[in-house]
């Protein structure tokens, strides 16, 4: 793939750098903040783009949201130290399809990196397993009325395992279905959500608490 990277850290970039070409990718740019990573891809237009969360100028949340829209097929992955919360579902929200952190192995990154490849979500375990504790968290209220958009008890178990990252051949093993029912079923969730992306289910799921505690 060809990628950008987006760090305030020179050598966390030239390490990182050295890495995707041992594996085969072109890094084809390097941005130290937010604003160099927008015009680096209005101008170089790459397949993904590896993303900081904070730093000087324009954090990498901005620079997420703006590259959404301006380039809806550019994948973004946030790789960044912060652990907050907050960061990582507004990363989602803007438009990231992936939250990586710095502290991953090695192995684990390029795992990553050929998930998204794949047009997957780059979300390791433990941070499937935050978003999950999250959308097991009840609303704060019920919605008044019936909603015309109601997900069906299977579609919100394929939401969940949409959440947790798991691919359409494991999510029809889980729940004892064939493949063909689970893409139905996915494509009945993006209708429903008016959702582009399983990475921006996952957002809305988080936003709205569509997923019941037990």
């Amino acid at each position: 793939m060809r990628i950008i990277l987006a760090d305030d850290h020179a050598l966390f970039r030239d390490g990182i750098s050295s890495l995707l070409g041992a594996w085969g990718h072109e890094v084809i740019g390097c941005a130290s903040d937010g604003a160099e990573a927008v015009a680096l891809v209005d101008a170089l237009h790459p397949d993904l783009v590896l993303m900081d969360v904070r730093m000087p100028g324009m954090s990498g949340l901005a620079a997420t949201r703006q590259i959404a829209g301006r380039h809806p097929g550019v994948a973004i992955v946030m790789l960044t130290v912060s652990e907050d919360e907050d960061d990582l579902f507004e990363a989602i929200k803007a438009g990231a399809r992936g939250y990586l952190l710095k502290n991953l192995e090695a192995a684990q990154l390029r795992s990553m990196i050929e998930a998204v490849g794949r047009g997957e979500a780059a979300i390791t375990p433990a941070t499937a397993a935050r978003i999950i504790g999250e959308l097991a968290r009840p609303p704060a209220a019920a919605s008044a009325g019936p909603n015309p958009d109601h997900l069906t008890e299977r579609e919100v178990e394929v939401l969940e395992l949409v959440t947790a990252g798991l691919r359409n051949k494991e999510i029809a093993a889980r729940l004892g279905i064939s493949e063909n029912t689970a893409k139905f079923h996915l494509r009945n969730i993006l209708d429903k959500l008016h959702a582009g992306s399983r990475t921006e289910l996952a957002a809305r799921a988080v936003r709205e608490g569509l997923i019941p505690g037990d």
